[in-house]
């Protein structure tokens, strides 16, 4: 049908004023007067709603009181007219619902706990968080496949079922066909008579077949879904999260931290240019100084030190961490946001962790005790990108493997990419909804998600 976007009118005011328009829309907010009344809709294209100025000499009372209720659907035509408070408005000719919303609308109030919104996944949408938050994931999705493309990436997509589990955590779901109460003698056997024909599951990273596409082409990125099976119910962890991994080929350690530090800066510039009326509601309404926050990531030079200077500086800090920092341990939250917020004051790359606490595939260092990979460390949140370069040699990739007890076999056309011309190359991984609340200060990543899978909840 023909009509307005509430986007258009905001963008291109003087081109409408006068003239009649039609917009459609879901009510945000009404109130009534003995002469007019005044309702305020909203399609989706503009934060900002559209206020409708409905004088009752001109619309029947019993058809505004039937558009009126918050959340009802309705068409509306009228003059197109600028407005001091509001910057412009609909001076109403006609009304048209196109749904009724009766009482028991669970959005009545202007303002709901997030607990009670996470209730009601499928109309959380229709208020302003929401609202806010989509836009900003909208245009940080973007933001990401813009700053890849002009850099010369091609988007390749990993399979979501995979044979492997990548980093040999074993948290895999499970992909089957086989009925629940099929009896086999061996686990072996039930696979072997699976559809696949053999044990299956959804991808943890699409890092390994990331590197594989690299190998041939020269520098790609994968940004899609990843699940794992963690029985985990912090305000960090879903079942199903987003997740992006590019891998360079001819790119050494220093080369991806580069990469990374670029990279960060671009989207999350690109990202509060697209929203401006959305980062100021996230400073506002939901975490009061995230525009400073990000303007500092923006104009910080990232810091970079080892793990070892990183283990020393906590513990020569003279804090009691809940968990205490020795070398050869994994730095927590605590750790992280001790060394970004109060000690360094920035972002930070910390590199050389040691080979026990990473993955396989991690480059070793000639000290033997500690590989190429460097965790990037935001003030805020802490840890918000994994990097390494990966190993390159086969027999050491092997070696590590057997190591942590691996089925090498399992992964025969992995190591082809180390017989069969084998390069230096690196990569990271985000986890885009980490990235998303980094960005727009919002708590918990069950609200950065449109339908979010948690533990016992689908």
């Amino acid at each position: 049908m023909k009509h307005t976007d509430i986007k258009t009118l905001y963008a291109e005011t003087k081109e409408y004023v006068g003239k009649e328009v039609t917009v459609c829309g879901w009510v945000r907010t009404s109130r009534d007067s003995k002469a007019i009344a005044f309702i305020e809709i909203n399609d989706g294209t503009a934060f900002k709603n559209m206020q409708l100025i409905a004088d009752k000499d001109k619309i029947s009372e019993e058809l505004l009181k039937k558009a009126m209720p918050v959340g009802t659907a309705v068409k509306a035509t009228g003059k197109f007219v600028e407005s001091d408070k509001n910057g412009c408005e609909v001076q109403l000719k006609g009304i048209e619902i196109f749904g009724e919303c009766p009482a028991d609308y669970p959005l009545q109030k202007k303002r709901h706990t997030l607990e009670f919104l996470r209730s009601i996944p499928h109309l959380r949408v229709r208020t302003r968080y929401f609202e806010a938050v989509f836009a900003v994931r909208d245009a940080l999705s973007h933001a990401i496949h813009d700053y890849f493309r002009k850099n010369g990436y091609k988007y390749v997509h990993a399979p979501i079922i995979t044979g492997s589990d990548c980093e040999g955590a074993g948290e895999l779901f499970r992909v089957t066909t086989q009925p629940w109460n099929a009896e086999y003698k061996t686990e072996d056997e039930y696979n072997a008579e699976d559809f696949f024909g053999k044990k299956a599951g959804l991808t943890v990273s699409a890092q390994l077949e990331g590197e594989m596409a690299a190998m041939g082409l020269g520098r790609i990125y994968t940004f899609g879904p990843t699940f794992r099976a963690e029985h985990s119910n912090t305000t960090r962890h879903a079942a199903e999260f987003w997740q992006i991994e590019p891998e360079v080929c001819f790119a050494d350690i220093d080369d991806i931290i580069e990469i990374a530090e670029d990279f960060i800066k671009s989207i999350i510039r690109d990202t509060m240019n697209a929203c401006p009326d959305e980062m100021e509601f996230f400073n506002q309404w939901v975490d009061k100084g995230v525009i400073e926050k990000l303007n500092g990531v923006l104009n910080s030079d990232f810091g970079r030190i080892t793990y070892t200077e990183a283990v020393e500086v906590l513990k020569k800090s003279g804090r009691e961490f809940k968990y205490p920092v020795e070398w050869g341990s994994d730095l927590q939250t605590e750790h992280e946001k001790y060394l970004t917020e109060e000690y360094y004051k920035k972002p930070l790359f910390v590199v050389d962790y040691p080979a026990d606490i990473k993955a396989f595939y991690m480059k070793q260092n000639k000290d033997g005790k500690t590989v190429a990979a460097t965790d990037l460390l935001v003030p805020g949140i802490g840890e918000i990108i994994g990097c390494s370069e990966r190993e390159a040699d086969m027999d050491k990739l092997v070696a590590a493997m057997k190591k942590r007890g691996m089925n090498v076999d399992g992964y025969t056309e992995y190591l082809d990419t180390r017989k069969f011309g084998s390069v230096p190359h690196s990569g990271f991984g985000l986890g885009f909804d980490r990235m998303l609340m980094y960005i727009t200060g919002v708590g918990n990543i069950r609200d950065t998600l449109l339908f979010p899978r948690t533990v016992g909840t689908l």
